[in-house]
């Protein structure tokens, strides 16, 4: 059975960073594209930065471009989202998420696997 589990999130100030990891088991996920969604109370879930399988490309919501930085490890078949110069408006669960497919897209339905969140709350 294929899990992701995240860890990591927690209350910080603004302008502070924390780092999101998470770990997958059941299946290897090395050439297939991984990535960080987050949904805030009221809003619809959205993409925040995905790693692709092959080549390792990453891409970034425009709000957060310059300031998070999505990284994996392959040997440990984990993908790791550091969070620099937080802003409350960061606030969200966020969720890992794994695609059979090895590039990046930022729709919901191109994943197929699904963490079950860790809440990120940025204090102003």
């Amino acid at each position: 059975q294929v899990q992701l589990v995240e860890s990591g999130g927690g209350l910080v100030q603004a302008g502070g960073s924390l780092r999101l990891s998470c770990a997958a088991s059941g299946r290897t996920f090395s050439g297939h594209a991984m990535g960080w969604f987050r949904q805030a109370p009221g809003k619809e879930r959205e993409f925040v930065a995905g790693i692709s399988g092959s080549t390792g490309n990453t891409e970034y919501v425009d709000s957060v471009r310059g300031r998070f930085t999505i990284s994996r490890d392959n040997a440990k078949n984990t993908v790791y989202l550091q969070m620099n110069s937080l802003k409350p408006e960061d606030t969200a669960v966020y969720y890992c998420t794994a695609s059979q497919f090895a590039f990046v897209r930022e729709t919901r339905s191109w994943y197929d696997y699904w963490g079950q969140g860790t809440q990120v709350t940025v204090s102003s």
